[in-house]
């Protein structure tokens, strides 16, 4: 799993990019064609591009040979499509957090001549996708459960973006409205369909499976996604940033996160008090106190005996999968994320 697929995935992204910008549909200026791209190249290529790259290995998995050209551009196309949605979230999510900086480099709305245009670059990033997909599977048999899979899970995010927008509205910092059960369900809806569900599926349909017979392969993914969140809230507070690429701002920006929902579950009344009174706070001195709150309740033991649960759960539920290139994917998934440190 090399540069030389990487190497190969960004190819395909060149090859779909210059599609969508010769797109028949629409009659393309100099200076539209040139927007487009440029929009194209600041959002979508920039990450890691682990879920893109994710289809093509799952796809390998289950297929169990070595793929052939058609099928590498085939299963990265889809790769992409998942990069495309992840660029049409993270530029009009940006939008809404007022954030400053995305992957090192300043948000797409924050970028001069940019600002609210990038609302409708947003759009039309979301509308790539059927382009693509018809594009390069209309004459697959899957082609319609792929239009249906990409609707539902975009349809998901949102409703758990609403959640967690709802949740932390501004102006109404009330940390009893958080708990554990809203913290999954945030995570599920928000990051877990999208990040774990959406790759895997993408290719099993290409493998030719049914996804209502995979319904179990969903859950285990759901859950990986879950488990995946809960690390990333603990590295946003306990990961070094020269690791993680960014400065943690889960406590000043009153996020509904893993750690504080386990403090106020772990707390006495003045400890929960104090939480109160400091969390979600932008003040240096706030959100060291709750920082130390943090230590006091050995947030990072508890942390590792949630890991390791975890662990040991996802295991058990993967090798009680009947298939084994199946149990090979799932087991591929947690290999990648079990003990990370960014």
């Amino acid at each position: 799993m090399g540069g030389d697929l990487k190497a190969k995935f960004l190819e395909v992204y060149s090859v779909l990019k210059s599609e969508l910008l010769n797109d028949s549909a629409f009659e393309f200026t100099d200076d539209s064609r040139q927007w487009v791209e440029r929009m194209l190249d600041y959002n979508v290529p920039g990450g890691k591009l682990n879920r893109g790259l994710s289809v093509i290995d799952s796809y390998k998995l289950l297929k169990g040979q070595e793929l052939d050209d058609d099928e590498i551009f085939l299963s990265s196309a889809l790769g992409w499509c998942i990069e495309w949605l992840q660029a049409y979230f993270l530029v009009l999510d940006d939008i809404m957090d007022g954030s400053h900086t995305r992957r090192g480099q300043p948000c797409w709305f924050r970028v001069p001549k940019v600002g609210m245009i990038a609302v409708n670059d947003g759009i039309l990033l979301r509308n790539h996708i059927p382009r693509i997909l018809k594009n390069h599977f209309r004459q697959k048999p899957y082609y319609v459960d792929l239009l249906d899979l990409f609707n539902e899970v975009e349809f998901q995010t949102a409703c758990g973006q609403m959640i967690d927008l709802i949740t932390t509205l501004v102006g109404e910092k009330d940390l009893s409205k958080y708990s554990l059960p809203i913290h999954r369900r945030i995570v599920q809806y928000k990051t877990a369909y999208y990040s774990f569900y959406l790759p895997v599926a993408c290719a099993l349909l290409m493998a030719g499976e049914d996804l209502e017979k995979h319904t179990n392969v969903k859950d285990i993914l759901i859950e990986m996604g879950t488990y995946f969140q809960v690390q990333d809230d603990y590295l946003d507070c306990f990961g070094a940033p020269e690791v993680i690429g960014k400065i943690g701002t889960d406590i000043e920006d009153f996020k509904c996160s893993w750690l504080v929902v386990k403090a106020l579950e772990l707390s006495n009344e003045e400890q929960k008090k104090f939480l109160y009174e400091n969390y979600g706070k932008e003040d240096p001195a706030s959100v060291a106190k709750v920082k130390e709150l943090y230590n006091t309740l050995k947030l990072e033991d508890v942390f590792a005996e949630y890991e390791s649960k975890s662990y040991e759960k996802l295991i058990n539920f993967i090798e009680a999968h009947p298939s084994t290139s199946v149990q090979a994917v799932l087991k591929s998934f947690l290999g990648k994320i079990y003990k990370r440190q960014k």
